[in-house]
């Protein structure tokens, strides 16, 4: 192309999407463009990796294209590209409204970006690309992850649910499974580059297995990766209580490197709005899933998801949700208000919940749980825990006296900083002085700092070698956000 040119994503969504994101960049890196700077404006090329999963997935798109498109205008080259579940959802009419769009692709087919691009560019016409399957497992493609201590690895794709309020089946596909062995090898090549924690994910990621005919995939894999030496944490996310089977709870217990933490989407504590959603439990189940993980792992955090409002909720519905989460006693729920979604069976049901009343509901509940969660959290005060100090959680009121960084049940932490040189990727142990809702507080002198070879993986990629020497302390950024990302949410429910 004569030039190097610049690129910028914008990622909304799920956990998959960003680990799509990750795939676009280390394509378009590999294609030989170079990342814009943050906060920088006039990249060359523009992508928008999509959601369509909250009914206000398409007015941000528009929005956002509408407000790039005097841009674009005034310069000529530049680029923009829509990818991920909207776009697989509405094909040519993305063009169509917003005609400046240079290339339009799938869930499926994200491997072909730069060669859509660069057919834009020499035809000077849209391209648009949708696969109906998936043509190779995203973790073939390159990457350019976030961090360097922790990754995400995708261990299957698509779902075979049929929830009636979600979209993501009909734009992701039937659920593919990698090889074990496949998998296994990533992580082992990830914890090779400094990797210390990884995340395994999937739209329904304890169906895991379905498709290679073994039941028992998921807790095989979860012992398997209690044997990479190097790996010291490992999380997944997002189960279904359908999947969630007794092997699996036990290889959590009995695998020391797989962390006391679960997120288990509830959706609603009602049996008969459980039932409408076409969610394949039922209170009785879903509570008894959580009586044996606090059995088998009594410090177990767990976190859900809920939705309000769903058409034909009682007050009673609702009710039943309330007592749920009172007996579930979750670390952290996120809730949402039912969101209807064009092509969903939800979307055309009776009893339509009106809007002052779906909020009045969502306030009751997020009341609830901050009470919960700051009840649950104040449990965790006196503790010694041991913290994988993050990137880009610092508070910015405070950051040249605290760092933050993970429990190992994935509470946030905030800690005064040590004496000594720590960096992302490395572990301190410290001792919980104070709990608010959201967050724990080590107001003491740090215990112990223990510098791991994630933190020179850190120091490696973030220190230009030829202005700063091997060794150098760099200063932790306060603002941004890890990856993997710090709240759990369903692989297919978070815009």
């Amino acid at each position: 192309m004569g030039v190097t040119r610049s690129y910028e994503i914008r990622t909304y969504g799920c956990q998959m999407n960003v680990h799509d994101s990750e795939r676009l960049s280390g394509l378009l890196e590999d294609a030989g463009y170079v990342r814009a700077p943050k906060g920088a404006d006039g990249a060359d090329v523009v992508v928008f990796n999509t959601c369509a999963v909250r009914e206000n997935a398409d007015n941000r798109l528009y929005g956002n294209l509408g407000q790039l498109a005097p841009q674009k205008a005034a310069r000529p080259g530049m680029q923009i590209a829509v990818g991920g579940c909207l776009a697989q959802k509405d094909r040519d009419t993305i063009v169509k409204k917003a005609p400046w769009v240079d290339v339009v692709f799938g869930t499926h087919n994200i491997g072909k970006l730069p060669v859509l691009l660069e057919r834009a560019r020499v035809l000077e016409e849209a391209q648009v690309e949708i696969a109906e399957s998936l043509e190779a497992f995203p973790s073939t493609l390159p990457t350019r992850r976030e961090s360097a201590y922790a990754a995400w690895v995708s261990i299957s794709v698509g779902c075979n649910n049929t929830c009636t309020f979600c979209i993501v089946p009909a734009l992701r596909g039937k659920e593919k499974d990698r090889r074990p062995g496949d998998i296994l090898a990533e992580i082992e090549a990830l914890v090779a580059e400094g990797v210390s924690e990884i995340t395994l994910l999937g739209q329904n990621v304890n169906a895991y297995g379905s498709d290679i005919g073994d039941r028992e995939a998921f807790s095989k894999l979860l012992r398997a990766c209690g044997g990479i030496e190097g790996l010291e944490r490992v999380r997944f996310t997002s189960p279904h209580p359908r999947d969630f089977t007794d092997d699996v709870i036990a290889a959590m217990a009995e695998t020391p490197n797989v962390m006391p933490q679960l997120h288990m989407p509830l959706q609603s504590g009602s049996d008969t709005v459980l039932k409408a959603m076409r969610r394949s439990y039922r209170q009785e189940r879903y509570l008894g899933i959580i009586e044996k993980v606090r059995a088998a792992m009594p410090d177990a955090a767990i976190s859900t998801d809920i939705i309000v409002g769903f058409p034909g909720e009682t007050d009673e519905d609702f009710e039943q949700t309330l007592h749920t989460v009172r007996a579930s006693r979750f670390a952290q729920a996120f809730t949402f208000q039912y969101s209807k979604r064009p092509g969903t069976p939800a979307a055309d049901m009776a009893d339509q919940i009106p809007k002052a009343v779906v909020q009045e509901r969502y306030e009751r509940l997020a009341a609830l749980q901050e009470e919960i969660s700051w009840e649950e959290n104040k449990k965790q005060v006196g503790r010694t825990l041991e913290v994988l100090v993050a990137e880009g959680e610092g508070r910015k009121d405070d950051a040249t006296r605290r760092l933050s960084g993970r429990a190992p049940d994935n509470r946030l932490v905030h800690f005064t900083r040590p004496d000594e040189p720590v960096r992302p990727g490395d572990m301190v142990t410290v001792e919980i002085t104070y709990a608010a809702p959201h967050h724990l507080l080590a107001e003491g002198p740090t215990r112990t700092v223990r510098r791991t070879r994630a933190g020179d993986a850190w120091e490696k990629r973030t220190a230009a070698p030829a202005e700063r020497p091997k060794g150098v302390l760099l200063g932790l950024p306060t603002v941004g956000a890890p990856a993997p990302s710090p709240d759990p949410a369903p692989a297919c429910g978070r815009d």
